[in-house]
């Protein structure tokens, strides 16, 4: 069944156009409140947001539509969307929403579930409340409609757990720390945690104005953070995104890392301790083969799912795998979270850089990635990959390839782009396969 709103991570798009109205947040409240009213107890639901100015009229539509159907609300402010799922299940809520558009610019906005279980939501949950969103909402009688409350403490709650994932025997004293919180939903609590633990902070990204999230800094954009760990000599830096689920790290000679290479790191460092479940690690289509060379050549095994982090986590409980995540940072670790958490996994990377000794450049190295290249064509309309002309492109960059390195072609599920990425092992063949498989596309739109 096709959808209609929810993409590969909840509901996205630009704010004051469908799907991304105040209306439609209301009917999501009034569907998902149906959804998920089981039972006779009071029901509740959390919800947390990042720092969009769109997010005060998002929240309050949220709460309209919750309320309306019966169920209370606790409110959290700007908190990171793990801390969100989190919430959902210390508060033995039946439902939790994050108000966020991740990593895009601040005229986006974006609306996440989680169950009860602080997971997100499943395909059929997904398609049963786009289903209630058609229908006229079942109101809930005037004695029995909602409340609202906001909880003061929902910063050190989140604080506290974070911090209980990182070894008890373990300080960060000495360690000099750039982190950039995109102007997003960690930008009071990851500073906070990392110097609690110890170490020396020095904040970016840490000034939110509502139209600055993600703007020039977060993990999508590391130039800041790397110019500022070369001028502060600081010994490493992490990158956060505008909902903190995403983790970039930047060593101390300003390279930039990414998940691919954290998830090995912290892969086999669990598996030398006894740690790791599953005899692996769960990663997309997209991670680097190099990633997974590097896994089986300790005996482990890597086990791809299509892109979205919600597959991942899928696969991970299926298999019993308490590591995964994606190349752009997103990264789960099961025994910690039930999503992707940026300063859980920093606090994994620098507890290895506390034990080890070494440099964050040395560490950091897990293997050498083959020559990728990714790319985004923006269209307009339509189904540019069912256009004869792509498909012909596209065979003909396999063609080329000839076994010796991979393909994939998606259209984006959050944004309208088509994401072309190619990988093996000569550069100037992969860029060639590239830039002809976009040329195609954008001729298409």
């Amino acid at each position: 069944m096709a959808r209609k709103y929810f993409g590969t991570d909840g509901i996205r798009g630009r704010t004051n156009e469908l799907p991304m109205t105040a209306e439609i947040a209301m009917r999501v409240g009034q569907a998902a409140g149906a959804r998920f009213v089981r039972g006779d107890h009071r029901h509740r639901v959390v919800i947390g947001k990042d720092t969009r100015l769109s997010g005060y009229m998002m929240e309050s539509a949220l709460v309209a539509g919750f309320t309306s159907v019966g169920m209370d609300v606790v409110l959290v402010g700007p908190m990171p969307t793990p801390a969100v799922a989190m919430l959902t299940r210390s508060m033995r809520a039946d439902l939790g929403v994050m108000v966020s558009a991740s990593h895009n610019p601040f005229y986006d906005n974006g609306i996440k579930l989680f169950g009860p279980d602080g997971y997100k939501l499943s395909d059929e949950d997904e398609l049963a409340i786009e289903g209630l969103m058609e229908q006229p909402p079942k109101l809930a009688a005037p004695a029995e409609i909602g409340r609202a409350r906001r909880v003061e403490d929902a910063r050190g709650r989140y604080i506290h757990s974070a911090k209980s994932s990182f070894p008890e025997h373990l300080r960060l004293d000495g360690l000099r720390i750039v982190i950039d919180c995109a102007n997003g939903a960690a930008y009071q609590v990851a500073p906070s945690a990392l110097w609690e633990l110890g170490a020396e902070v020095i904040a970016l990204g840490v000034t939110p104005t509502g139209t600055n999230i993600n703007e020039k800094v977060g993990s999508t954009d590391p130039a800041g953070l790397r110019a500022k760990v070369i001028e502060t000599r600081a010994d490493i830096g992490i990158a956060l995104d505008g909902d903190a689920d995403r983790l970039i790290v930047v060593d101390e000679k300003g390279q930039v890392v990414d998940g691919d290479q954290l998830m090995a790191l912290i892969a086999l460092y669990w598996a030398r301790r006894g740690l790791l479940t599953g005899g692996g690690v769960v990663a997309t289509v997209m991670s680097n083969l190099g990633l997974e060379r590097c896994l089986q050549a300790e005996g482990l095994t890597l086990h791809r799912t299509k892109v979205g982090d919600r597959y991942v986590v899928e696969a991970m409980r299926t298999g019993g795998f308490n590591v995964g995540g994606e190349q752009s940072g997103h990264i789960i670790l099961s025994d910690h979270t039930t999503t992707g958490d940026g300063l859980v996994a920093a606090l994994q990377v620098l507890a290895q850089l506390v034990e080890s000794g070494k440099p964050a450049s040395e560490l950091l190295h897990q293997f050498d990635p083959l020559p990728q290249l990714l790319r985004n064509v923006r269209f307009a309309g339509g189904q540019p990959l069912e256009i004869a002309s792509v498909q012909s492109a596209i065979a003909d960059g396999e063609a080329r390839l000839n076994g010796t390195g991979r393909l994939v072609i998606r259209k984006s599920g959050t944004e309208p782009l088509i994401r072309v990425m190619a990988e093996g092992e000569d550069a100037a063949l992969v860029g060639s396969v590239v830039d002809d498989i976009c040329r195609a596309v954008r001729a298409a739109g």
